[in-house]
């Protein structure tokens, strides 16, 4: 999970949001995403945070198609009132069973320190506890991610563990901090729903 990425293109006034959180909202991942996505996914910092490499556009095409076509992932574009898209957030790995998902999460750097990080994983987390049956969020993210870990901590989330040296990145093990949120916590929020702020944004 990181918040970093390049420069976002001109608003698109037409693609409106599914999803609604205080600050942005969010509209379904689409395949024509995939060049907004691979320019979000080159940036150094993303990369590394995210600990990727660069990828073909073709083939994270191909990625985007079979995330669209996964049942157990749910990925959005994330956008300013105006329509700019600012990032990817994405609910994956769910089991309707159990009750368990994770969460991702990309911004762009001149939108960080703003709260639409947190505002995206607020919202994010009412859609997997408010309309799915979820009963564990989890996220997963370097210790030195002090900008991931922020938001996650002001969504509600608490690093439960680390697993050490579970990552390999440019020649040096990472160790990844494992954070979770659980209904029960997320229940225990005072914070207005994303279903309570739609009505002023209507």
């Amino acid at each position: 999970m990181t918040e970093d990425a390049r420069e976002e293109p001109a608003a698109e006034a037409d693609r409106e949001p599914c999803w609604r959180g205080r600050k942005v909202g969010l509209s379904p991942l689409d395949v024509d995403d995939a060049e907004l996505l691979h320019r979000w996914r080159s940036d150094p910092v993303a990369a590394h945070e995210i600990g990727i490499w660069p990828q073909p556009l073709s083939g994270l095409r191909e990625r985007i198609e079979r995330h669209v076509e996964d049942q157990g992932r749910d990925d959005f574009i994330v956008l300013l009132p105006d329509g700019t898209p600012v990032g990817h957030i994405a609910l994956f790995e769910q089991d309707m069973v159990e009750g368990t998902a994770e969460v991702y999460l990309m911004l762009g750097p001149q939108n960080r320190g703003q709260g639409y990080g947190t505002d995206a994983l607020n919202a994010l987390v009412d859609l997997a506890f408010g309309e799915l049956p979820m009963h564990r969020l989890q996220a997963v993210t370097h210790t030195d991610n002090t900008a991931a870990l922020t938001t996650l901590t002001n969504a509600g989330f608490v690093q439960e563990g680390v697993r050490r040296s579970a990552c390999l990145h440019r020649g040096r093990r990472y160790d990844l901090a494992v954070s979770s949120l659980l209904r029960a916590e997320w229940e225990a929020q005072t914070r207005p729903r994303s279903w309570d702020l739609w009505p002023s944004r209507l």
